[in-house]
């Protein structure tokens, strides 16, 4: 019971490495946006600078509420930046908007699938903290229960890719 408390700790704490590298291909490919939409609009420098610290900040994080921040500014970048592709046709057109519409299709799914498995191994862990005869071995040894990765609405729902 014991052994089984740590590989479903360490498959969390696995996990949520996994969730932060696909974060930060997301923001690696929020900046490649921001060069490519560089040559249509004057883009903020706040947003570059945003990209920048999330992406440095991002090995940092330890708790999953950090990681759901992360998540919902990068989001919020993302969804600043396909406004801008939506206001510039020529952009819109562009073979750069198909490889765009992939990119960030394959990252959202990869985000997806980790918070996915994240929150079933916390299902698991804190099923065997509330259940005997597995709640005396976690307690003796002094485990707590884990948090689940959260997500508000607006950050559930993958960015709208149409381009029409």
């Amino acid at each position: 019971v014991y052994n089984r408390f740590q590989r479903l700790k360490n498959g969390a704490e696995a996990t949520l490495g996994q969730i932060k590298v696909a974060l930060k291909k997301r923001l690696d490919l929020l900046s490649q946006l921001i060069e490519n939409v560089k040559s249509y609009a004057s883009f903020e420098r706040e947003t570059l600078e945003k990209i920048v610290e999330l992406r440095s900040s991002l090995f940092q994080l330890r708790e999953p509420k950090d990681v759901e921040r992360v998540d919902r500014e990068s989001k919020e970048l993302l969804g600043n930046i396909l406004v801008t592709f939506e206001n510039y046709p020529d952009l819109k057109t562009s073979l750069l908007s198909e490889d765009v519409n992939s990119a960030v299709k394959s990252i959202e799914d990869e985000i997806s699938r980790h918070r996915y498995t994240y929150n079933n191994i916390v299902q698991e862990f804190n099923t065997m903290l509330d259940t005997f005869p597995s709640n005396i071995i976690g307690s003796l040894f002094g485990f707590k229960r884990l948090d689940y990765l959260k997500f508000g609405e607006e950050v559930e729902e993958r960015p709208n890719l149409n381009w029409n």
